[in-house]
């Protein structure tokens, strides 16, 4: 058992690691102005909304990003192929993994595009086998159940991140099933608002990683996205949320609340998403909680697991 002295060692650590993050996140702002100004964006610097979405764009790209897409897959790979079991990661499957008409939320340059590629089936027997996922054109009801995604949407209204989740895309060789989706959530079903329009009560799964703490309106949006998901169809969620235990805890996720979402594009710390999600409509099963490794100084809590509709 670890001593009490590295124990508030590691404590400590992580309560302040939240500060650390938002510095790191400082520290872009001056190099994208200086590269708006190269562009010869000017407008965009007079523009608030504008700005933060660069800013973020370049801090997630080139400092956040490729950490947290290293740190969150030992859970994210998991939960895709349904091994996930109250917010604990599993041996054996215990859900369907993703499979036919996915929406993907709020994807920004694709870190998890490859997932779709590369992610591992699960045997009948219970026990993994690492292969490549079926990914193919077309669809119909059974590629669903028989694990092969058809089409991919990407959700990103955010056009800084576009040319490099295109990339992502073409890298991972997914060109003819994943699509950007240059619009919000309210907008799916809109080809007036874009090329294209996905049909009500039409999709598979949704996933959301980590995106639904920096959407507009959540309740109005994740209600929105249910409408999209067939009966039986599954929404695999890794999103952190607002502190429920200690009241130290719950005071100090608020303070750091004050400045986060001016410096993390919009993110918000204190939302209930677990909640909302529970709330947006009929849900036939739910398996979803809080990883064990979590302990009470996690600042960013997070909520790992299943909806089924």
């Amino acid at each position: 058992m670890p001593s009490l002295l590295s124990r508030t060692i590691e404590a400590t650590q992580a309560l302040l690691f939240p500060w650390v993050f938002l510095a790191l996140s400082a520290s872009c702002l001056p190099g994208t102005i200086l590269r708006l100004i190269r562009e010869g964006r000017f407008a965009t610097l007079f523009y608030p909304r504008a700005l933060r979405d660069a800013w973020f764009t370049d801090f997630w790209g080139r400092i956040a990003g490729p950490g947290i897409r290293r740190d969150a897959a030992v859970r994210v790979i998991p939960l895709l192929q349904g091994r996930v079991d109250g917010g604990r990661v599993v041996e054996r499957q215990v859900s369907r993994g993703i499979g036919g008409t996915v929406i993907e939320v709020g994807v920004g340059s694709g870190m998890w595009v490859d997932v779709y590629r590369e992610v591992a089936d699960i045997s009948s027997e219970g026990e993994s086998e690492v292969r490549r996922r079926n990914v193919g054109k077309g669809g119909d009801d059974g590629n669903a159940s028989k694990g092969v995604i058809t089409r991919v949407y990407g959700v990103e209204p955010n056009e800084g991140h576009h040319a490099a989740l295109q990339k992502n895309i073409a890298k991972a060789g997914l060109e003819d099933v994943y699509r950007i989706v240059p619009v919000g959530i309210e907008d799916l079903d809109n080809p007036e608002k874009w090329d294209g329009k996905v049909e009500k009560g039409s999709v598979d799964c949704i996933v959301s990683i980590l995106c639904l703490c920096s959407i507009p309106d959540p309740e109005k949006n994740i209600r929105e996205l249910y409408s999209y998901l067939k009966k039986g169809g599954r929404w695999y969620a890794y999103e952190h949320v607002r502190v429920e235990y200690s009241w130290y805890m719950k005071a100090y996720q608020r303070y750091l609340n004050l400045f986060w979402p001016h410096f993390i594009g919009g993110c918000t710390l204190c939302r209930q998403t677990e909640k909302t999600i529970r709330e947006a409509g009929s849900w036939e099963d739910i398996n979803i909680g809080q990883p064990p490794d979590e302990f009470w100084y996690k600042t960013v809590p997070h909520r790992l697991g299943i909806f089924t509709k």
